[in-house]
């Protein structure tokens, strides 16, 4: 089993949900989150007054799948999240050694 982790602008989120349940992907984690990455963060005025805002806002959307769907999941985040411009976000890809149920005590494949 695979943890996908993907980074995400926030108004993009829909889409990927939406990806994500036509290709039967039913739980997901979703986070509010804040980050930068190449663009490092950009100027706003706010009262006449220029900030840095050094953190981005981003959605941190966690899903737990077979490792035979690994390719499959990632393919439908990237052509959901991709708007061809900078800050389109990261996915990455961890082991996961056990996944247990604690309703039922399922292991495994079984408790996804």
């Amino acid at each position: 089993m695979k943890k996908i982790i993907a980074v995400i602008k926030p108004f993009k989120l829909e889409e990927v949900k939406d990806a994500l349940s036509k290709i039967n992907i039913t739980g997901m984690t979703v986070s509010e989150v804040k980050g930068f990455g190449r663009q490092k963060g950009h100027k706003e005025i706010y009262r006449g007054a220029e900030y840095m805002v050094d953190f981005i806002p981003k959605i941190e959307l966690k899903v737990v799948v077979d490792d035979s769907r690994v390719e499959e999941v990632i393919k439908a985040i990237i052509e959901a999240a991709n708007t061809g411009k900078i800050g389109d976000g990261k996915i990455f890809i961890l082991p996961v050694e056990e996944v247990i149920r604690i309703r039922t005590g399922e292991k495994g494949s079984q408790a996804l």
